[in-house]
């Protein structure tokens, strides 16, 4: 895809996220559209803040870096680290971004706490959920979730917010709500054990499955096709 053709496929993502909102009963204001913009250059992100996009997702480190160096002067964007991370990667993580929604174990949860600057609010984190328990993502088994919650909610310098998971792809809207019912559910279960924790964020549903996710009560949607065209 073109930057010519950015603003008209973000107007589209828009829209999309705000009728599924509208399907599922909710405010129009009831989730946030995260832009994925890995692969894709600085200048397709300016675009895109141009024309009022906000939240950004990146997987890869060193490129969410360099393009955080290019678009410093944008003082409103809000970066989310949304890919695997390896503990000798947290400490420009902590520094550098808002949010991580990829946290799967307490090693990563303590270096984060540790090395996020006390001039910054708390780094707002979610527990990435291998809900559909595949051999090939990361995260941790929906049944260990709430322990590590426990040991994760009190660490200084951060602020535990919810569960992020990305399910196995399935086939019809209804076998895709499944894993993202339990990963509700889950959190439910998180707030009610932990009712000081700000536990309110659902990061789920990407450009196959938006709609089954909003269904389900998703508070951050994860597209990135869909704006910014076939990754690079």
């Amino acid at each position: 895809m073109t930057d010519n053709a950015l603003p008209e496929s973000l107007a589209a993502a828009r829209e999309r996220l705000g009728q599924a909102l509208v399907q599922a009963g909710r405010p129009a204001n009831g989730a946030t559209l995260l832009a994925v913009c890995k692969t894709k250059p600085a200048s397709s992100v300016r675009l895109a803040w141009q024309h009022g996009q906000r939240a950004f997702g990146e997987n890869y480190l060193q490129e969410a870096l360099d393009k955080q160096a290019q678009l410093a002067d944008l003082e409103d964007i809000v970066w989310h680290f949304i890919g695997p991370l390896q503990s000798n990667k947290t400490r420009p993580v902590a520094e550098q971004f808002a949010w991580v929604h990829s946290v799967d174990r307490l090693k990563i949860a303590k270096r984060l706490s540790e090395q996020r600057p006390a001039h910054l609010p708390p780094l707002n984190v979610c527990l990435q959920v291998n809900i559909s328990r595949e051999s090939s993502k990361s995260g941790v088994l929906p049944e260990d979730a709430l322990a590590l919650a426990r040991e994760i909610a009190p660490l200084p310098g951060l602020a535990l917010r919810g569960l992020m998971a990305i399910p196995a792809p399935a086939e019809t809207q209804e076998a895709q709500r499944k894993p993202l019912a339990e990963l509700r559910a889950l959190l439910e279960t998180l707030q009610a054990a932990l009712p000081d924790a700000p536990l309110d964020t659902l990061s789920m549903g990407m450009s196959d499955d938006l709609e089954a996710a909003i269904l389900e009560g998703a508070t951050l949607v994860r597209l990135g096709t869909a704006i910014f065209g076939a990754r690079s």
